[in-house]
């Protein structure tokens, strides 16, 4: 091999080992650290939302350009905000109070910072004059749960309804 082509097979040699190579394994205990983590999110999200309303849902939303939800196949919010500007100034003057409950919750962590969040979920809304409004869902809900300086919050989430109606 020729002096010249020797450093450039070197340099090569080096960059593709080092793409090749993979992130530190995800042990036992950080996967069941983000599942009980993002399980706590979730349990906190029911509970902040029923006892504190539509606002709630800000402190739980990830408050970056990344941030999106969609609804029944439909982009409601394309970053945060949109959402809390809608909330603001739209859904805390048609909505004094939600009733938010999950079951069967399921957590797949992806890192010790990601993780994938399904479960299904039921609403029961009232209306600004207290009238209790139709149970929205029963449905399901999906969202990617990051790990943030705030605690973990919702880096975008879907809602899907089985009557094909608002899920939130």
């Amino acid at each position: 091999m020729s002096r010249f082509y020797y450093p450039i097979f070197l340099f090569l040699a080096v960059v593709l080992s080092s793409s090749c190579s993979s992130p530190a394994p995800f042990t036992r205990g950080q996967y069941a650290l983000v599942r009980e983590s993002v399980q706590i999110m979730a349990t906190e999200i029911a509970a902040d939302v029923s006892q504190n309303g539509p606002l709630a849902w800000l402190k739980h939303f990830e408050d970056t350009s990344d941030f999106f939800m969609a609804s029944d196949g439909h982009l409601m919010f394309p970053d945060y905000n949109s959402a809390s500007a809608f909330i603001n100034h739209v859904l805390v003057k048609m909505i004094s109070k939600i009733e938010l409950r999950w079951s069967d919750i399921r957590i797949d962590p992806l890192s010790p910072d990601l993780a994938m969040f399904g479960a299904n979920y039921t609403e029961v809304l009232m209306d600004s004059a207290g009238k209790k409004m139709p149970i929205s869902g029963p449905g399901y809900f999906t969202a990617l749960a990051e790990k943030t300086p705030k605690g973990w919050q919702l880096r975008n989430a879907h809602w899907s309804s089985q009557a094909g109606g608002q899920g939130q």
